[in-house]
């Protein structure tokens, strides 16, 4: 899968921690950019996070499920009524 960021920009690491800032990825940086880029396709955007909430499982089998989840997908907006 493409990185659809910008190389250098706000991407994970193999450990789901940000590149560039070192935070838990998608650091706002990066949340920031991807609401942009997918321009609220918000589908496609939570398509795209489940591919790297499955790849951060794989690759944090020692972290509870629920925090992962939290850290990758609950911070996407709300769809609104």
């Amino acid at each position: 899968m493409r990185e659809r960021l910008a190389a250098g920009e706000h991407v994970p690491t193999d450990m789901y921690s940000c590149r560039d800032c070192d935070h838990d990825w998608p650091c706002q940086d990066a949340r920031l950019a991807l609401l942009v880029e997918f321009d609220g396709d918000r589908v496609g955007l939570m398509m795209y996070l489940a591919v790297h909430l499955t790849r951060a499982l794989q690759a944090m089998p020692d972290r509870h499920p629920a925090l992962i989840v939290g850290q990758i997908i609950y911070w996407v907006p709300r769809r609104r009524g």
